[in-house]
Order: C-alpha cells, then sequence, then structure tokens
C-alpha cells in the first residue's frame, strides 16, 4: 500500500510539472505572437520618378527620388509610449517650403518661428492628432512642446503631390526651425536627430 501511495504521489508531480511546462510555453508564444503583431511592416514600394525641372525643392537640402529606384512604403509606425523613439528632420512649413502645399491638418501655410510638427503616416493616424500637441525631448534632456499640423507621408511619394521627394520613414518627426532653436540643437546638427516623444496631457 505504501509503494502503491508513493507511486501516486510521483505521478501527481510529474502531471503538475508538466502542466506548469506547458502554461510557460504557451504564455511565451503569446508574447512572441504579441511582438511579432506589434511590428510595422513595409505595406509596399513606390518606384522613383526623374522629377520635372523645378520641382524638387531644395531649398533644405531634400532628397529628390532617384528614376528606378524602389522605395519602401509604410501605412503603419512603431507604438506610441511616453518615450517614443524617433527621428527628426528639419521641415520648412511656410508657402513654398517642403513640399510645397499647405498644411494637411488646417489647409494653411506656418511660420519657421512657430513649434509645429509632420508626423509619420502610422502616427498621423488619419488626421486624429491634427493640431494636438506632443513634447519632443532631445538627447540633452531639453524638451519643447509642438503641435501637429502635417502629416510626413510614409504611405506614397515620388510624385508630383510629393514634390518628387521619397516617402518619409515610418518614424520621422519633421520639426519647424523654431523646435530645432528650442532644444539647443546647435546650428551644425541641425537636419537629423535622434529624439524622443510623446503625446502633450
Amino acid at each position: 500500500m505504501k509503494g502503491s501511495n508513493i507511486s501516486k504521489k510521483n505521478s501527481n508531480s510529474s502531471s503538475i510539472f508538466f502542466l506548469v511546462g506547458l502554461a510557460i510555453l504557451f504564455q511565451t508564444l503569446c508574447t512572441t505572437c504579441h511582438v511579432e503583431a506589434s511590428k510595422c511592416r513595409p505595406s509596399g514600394k513606390v518606384r522613383g520618378k526623374r522629377p520635372p525641372s523645378g520641382q524638387c525643392s531644395i531649398e533644405q537640402d531634400d532628397i529628390c527620388c532617384l528614376e528606378g529606384k524602389m522605395y519602401k512604403v509604410y501605412k503603419c509606425s512603431p507604438p506610441v509610449t511616453r518615450h517614443t523613439k524617433a527621428y527628426m528632420t528639419l521641415n520648412s512649413f511656410h508657402g513654398g517650403g517642403d513640399g510645397g502645399s499647405p498644411s494637411k491638418c488646417d489647409n494653411r501655410y506656418h511660420s519657421d518661428d512657430t513649434t509645429v510638427v509632420a508626423l509619420s503616416t502610422g502616427w498621423y493616424k488619419g488626421g486624429s492628432r491634427c493640431l494636438n500637441n506632443v513634447t519632443i525631448t532631445a538627447p540633452s534632456g531639453r524638451s519643447v512642446v509642438a503641435m501637429v499640423v502635417d502629416e510626413c507621408d510614409s504611405s506614397v511619394g515620388c510624385d508630383a503631390e510629393h514634390d518628387y521627394q521619397p516617402p518619409c520613414a515610418n518614424n520621422v518627426i519633421g520639426a519647424s526651425l523654431a523646435i530645432w532653436k528650442a532644444l539647443g540643437v546647435g546650428r551644425e546638427d541641425w537636419g537629423g536627430l535622434d529624439i524622443t516623444w510623446s503625446d502633450s496631457s
């Protein structure tokens, strides 16, 4: 009888360890699936076209599409957190500036002296962040509040509407000159900077 009880206990212990192992495996798989689902993958590509004469602005050292080159496009951006990593570029929002068209959110031009930004397509969210404020923080720790007025289109590019410029990357914040100055970025570093951002409360 005693030997039979020991055998049952060993059997029960094995079953418990097996069930715990299955639970851990299931949790790991679910976590992996969630991470995979949260990744932002390209939605396709567009082929570069040669810009007509005078169609690609070099005011801010813009890079024009190269004829025949394939450019990735995105309809998504990385998830937004309290410290979302992004690449900040220097943009002009006044008449005749980058892109040439008024801002999408309010159909207006904005002075380079105002703190305004354009967000990549996924973060722009179809305009749901229009005229809302975001907080941008530089590596130095200095931060500035800016208003969203436009989209940096990640889903299309290399056409007349986008001044024959490549599609925007999916992690870009296009910032006015006023933002670069407010963050204390040296003139020699104007153009591209790794920053973090969040929605302002």
